[in-house]
C-alpha cells in the first residue's frame, strides 16, 4: 500500500534496507580492517536481550530492539541518546505506545534524513507472521515524534518472516530501495530488495540470489553511497555453528554485488553475530552477540575502522 502523510503530498514521496578466518578478510577498499568489538557497556545493555540497532546520521540516537521487562510487550523499540559524537550513550528509553505493542517491534532501521523508521512486528493488521512497518516524523530530532506506523503492504510483506529493512536511497540516479530478509521462517531466510513507486508503495521484492545461500541469510545493512552490504548468515564458513557476519561489496551501484566475504575472527566468534548496522560515516558498525562477557543475553557491541588515505 501506498505511504501517505500532509508533508509528502504534492512534494513527492521520498521514502527513504568451526574454521579458521583471518581477520583481514572483509576490509573494503580505501578502509583499515575493522577492529577489536567493544561492548556499549551496561547503561545500555541490560540482562535481557538487546539487538538490531540503528543509529542516527549525526550518530547522537541510538535505537534498538529489547526483551527487557518494562517494555509494553516481548521485544520493544528503545532509544540510546548522546550529547556529542565521543559522549557516552545515556540511559536508553522506550519509544512508547504508538510505536510498541503487546507483541513484537524489533530490529529497527533510519532513512538517512531521519523522517522515517523502518522495523519489524508481529501486530494486529500485517500480512504474515513478521512484517516490515515504517512511521514517519517531521522533526528529525525528535526522538519521540513518531506517528502510527504503516504496514509496508504485499510488495514487501510475505505470508512468512520479513524483517531486517535498510533503506538506500540512490544518489546515483533509479528509485530508492529497501532491503530486507524474507523466507517462510526466521531461520529459513533470503535477502531480497523492493523498489519504491513513482506512487509511493514498494513493487515485489526481488531476490538478490548472489547475497543468498542455502542457509539463513537475514538483516542487510547498505552503506549509504550502496557500495557496501552487511548482512549476518549462518551459511558455510561461518565460525562454529552461530551466525557471523558477512560483507559484500560492489564497484558501482550499476553493479551486481560481489559473494559476501566473512568478516573474520577480529570481528565475529564462536558465539551468535547479528544484526549489523554501517555508521553513516562508514567507520563504525554496530552489531548483537552473545557472546561471553557482556550483561545479559544479546548485548549490542561496535567496532571501527578508520579511511585510508591513498598513496
Amino acid at each position: 500500500m501506498a505511504i501517505s502523510t500532509p508533508r509528502m503530498v504534492g512534494a513527492g514521496i521520498v521514502l527513504l534496507l568451526a574454521i579458521w578466518i583471518p581477520s583481514h578478510v572483509g576490509a573494503a577498499p580505501g578502509f583499515s580492517d575493522w577492529g577489536a568489538p567493544q561492548n556499549l557497556g551496561c547503561g545500555v545493555n541490560s540482562g535481557s536481550a538487546d539487538l538490531g540497532s540503528a543509529t542516527s546520521k549525526g550518530r547522537l540516537s541510538l535505537y534498538f530492539g529489547s526483551s527487557r521487562a518494562t517494555g509494553f510487550g516481548d521485544f520493544d523499540l528503545w532509544v540510546s541518546q548522546r550529547a556529542f559524537v565521543d559522549a557516552p550513550w545515556g540511559p536508553p528509553v522506550n519509544l512508547g505506545e504508538t510505536i510498541n505493542t503487546a507483541g513484537i517491534e524489533n530490529v529497527p532501521a533510519l532513512s538517512r534524513d531521519g523522517h522515517w523508521l523502518f522495523f519489524n512486528s508481529d501486530r494486529t493488521g500485517g500480512i504474515g507472521a513478521v512484517d516490515i512497518w515504517v512511521s514517519w516524523r517531521e522533526n528529525v530530532h525528535d526522538d519521540f515524534g513518531w506517528q502510527t506506523p504503516v504496514n509496508l503492504g504485499a510488495g514487501v510483506n510475505s505470508a512468512g518472516f520479513d524483517a531486517g529493512a535498510s533503506y538506500f536511497e540512490n544518489e546515483e540516479g533509479g528509485a530508492p530501495l529497501l532491503f530486507f530478509g524474507r523466507g517462510p521462517t526466521m531461520a529459513t531466510t533470503d535477502i531480497y530488495v523492493s523498489e519504491l513507486q513513482p506512487d509511493g508503495s514498494f513493487g515485489e521484492g526481488m531476490l538478490i540470489a548472489e547475497l543468498s545461500s542455502a542457509q539463513n541469510d537475514q538483516r542487510p545493512s547498505v552503506r549509504f553511497d550502496g557500495l557496501e552490504l552487511f548482512l549476518f548468515s549462518n551459511r558455510t564458513g561461518s565460525l562454529a555453528d552461530g551466525n557471523d557476519l558477512w560483507v559484500s561489496t560492489r564497484k558501482t551501484v550499476f553493479d551486481a554485488w560481489e559473494t559476501p566475504t566473512n568478516l573474520g575472527t577480529r570481528v565475529n566468534s564462536t558465539s551468535d553475530d547479528r544484526h549489523p548496522d554501517i555508521s553513516a560515516d562508514r567507520l563504525s558498525l554496530f552489531f548483537s552477540s552473545n557472546r561471553p562477557g557482556g550483561c545479559g543475553g544479546f548485548d549490542l557491541y561496535m567496532t571501527t575502522r578508520t579511511k585510508i588515505k591513498p598513496d
